[in-house]
């Protein structure tokens, strides 16, 4: 079979989005709000296990902590805005997720988590991704995600997204504390920043 190159910019409607989400499970998908379509390649080995452990660690004190759910990268939220979006890792309070229907909660789920981690991998780098990323993390915040960290390995930096405050740059933290939307969950970026 043929690749098919998908020229940036290419729309498709939201339903268009779906049967192609469900018909090939090869290539993540996001869809932006204007409908555009992204196609995301697979991760590397290096990448594949930083995020690994980034979902570990937030899986790990959801599951402690009680009060919401923790999703990996393969999960698609329907935002607000109409975009279909696939955070890194993601967090969402459990009532807010209890008010969605079983059908909700096995498709796209229609809601904006309240924290997200998108981790900028070696071919976001060399390809130039940076800045998609970070209007990434921006849309999540015209969303609603009320916290987001967008996790440079490479250069040891993190861009903190906080909802209606300018984004926060940290130089080689060695932690980072889930502040008052995730209690009590500190981040250990030791791993994700190892080579």
């Amino acid at each position: 079979m043929e690749a098919i190159a998908i020229p940036k910019g290419f729309r498709v409607t939201p339903e268009q989005f779906e049967q192609l989400a469900y018909a090939e499970q090869v290539a993540r998908l996001e869809l932006t709000a204007t409908g555009e379509l992204i196609v995301m390649s697979p991760t590397g080995g290096t990448a594949g296990k930083k995020n690994r452990r980034l979902t570990q660690q937030v899986g790990n004190w959801a599951d402690r902590d009680g009060t919401g759910e923790a999703f990996d990268s393969s999960t698609v939220f329907v935002l607000p805005s109409g975009a279909r979006r696939s955070p890194d890792v993601s967090w969402i309070k459990l009532d807010r997720w209890n008010q969605l229907t079983q059908q909700q909660q096995d498709g796209f789920p229609p809601i904006t988590p309240d924290f997200v981690i998108e981790l900028v991998s070696p071919s976001d780098i060399k390809n130039q991704r940076y800045e998609d990323l970070q209007a990434k993390m921006q849309e999540y915040l015209d969303n609603g995600v009320k916290l987001g960290w967008l996790i440079e390995p490479s250069a040891k930096t993190v861009e903190i997204y906080r909802s209606q405050q300018p984004v926060e740059i940290l130089k080689n933290p060695q932690t980072l504390s889930g502040e008052n939307i995730l209690p009590r969950f500190t981040l250990d970026l030791s791993e994700i920043f190892a080579a």
